[in-house]
């Protein structure tokens, strides 16, 4: 069976592909995994297939906050090869898949290779910080249906799927918020038909729905990816009337 393929790795040129080993090793993500600690070496360079990994700033209190997501769109530990080998956030796998493997070492080797290389990782630095700016500013101002709207929206452009399983736990410590708020937005979610919610799986019913429910900032972040790596955004519906919204104590 064939594996899905990276699309940063796609995107390189022949002659940048040429400067990575053909043949990568392939990991699972367990769900929950933790690929780096804040403070931590980057050793190893990840480029997801499937799954999604979160990458959040842990607070004294125990807390995480989510700043940015990664999967088959970009790679986990990329820094590394611009001279940050410090993580600088916990890389979290939060829905499980599969990735291939790099030691960083070899990636930097190849960066230094190639000015263009370098470049494109360059972006993808600029898009997961991107990301982190719309996250502080969405978890400042925007409610806790549009977050959680807009995370699943994500979340399935990262899985390529409308099956999500996720854990009401994982999204509340996601957001920011308590799990009871996740709760009620997700029950209010189900009963107006855009997703359909069981213990620790979400699956997407309605996705023009759904995307009127979020906030513009999953349009935000959809942009800047598309504007620094030239990733093919999905169009969005249009002429969508945007529901009901939904009050959630504690957002």
């Amino acid at each position: 069976m064939s594996i899905p393929q990276n699309h940063l790795l796609d995107s390189l040129s022949p002659s940048d592909r040429a400067l990575i080993p053909s043949r990568l090793k392939v990991v699972e993500l367990t769900q929950e995994t933790v690929l780096f600690e804040v403070g931590s070496e980057i050793d190893k360079v990840y480029f997801p297939h499937s799954g999604v990994v979160s990458l959040v700033v842990p607070l004294a209190s125990g807390e995480m906050i989510e700043s940015a997501m990664v999967g088959r769109d970009g790679l986990i530990g990329g820094a590394s090869a611009l001279g940050t080998r410090v993580s600088v956030f916990k890389a979290i796998v939060q829905i499980a898949g599969s990735a291939s493997v790099l030691d960083a070492d070899r990636l930097s080797s190849a960066a230094n290779k190639s000015a263009t290389l370098r470049a494109t990782l360059f972006r993808h630095e600029q898009v997961v910080l991107a990301q982190a700016q719309q996250s502080a500013a969405c978890n400042a101002s925007h409610s806790v249906e549009a977050r959680l709207s807009r995370w699943l929206l994500r979340a399935r452009d990262l899985q390529g799927s409308d099956d999500l399983n996720l854990t009401q736990e994982f999204l509340s410590q996601m957001l920011g918020v308590r799990r009871s708020s996740v709760s009620v937005v997700a029950h209010a979610l189900q009963e107006l038909g855009l997703i359909r919610y069981s213990r620790g799986h979400i699956r997407i019913l309605d996705l023009a729905g759904l995307q009127a429910a979020a906030c513009e900032c999953y349009e935000s972040v959809r942009a800047q990816a598309e504007r620094l790596m030239g990733t093919k955004a999905r169009p969005s519906p249009r002429n969508v009337k945007r529901g009901a919204r939904i009050d959630a104590a504690g957002e």
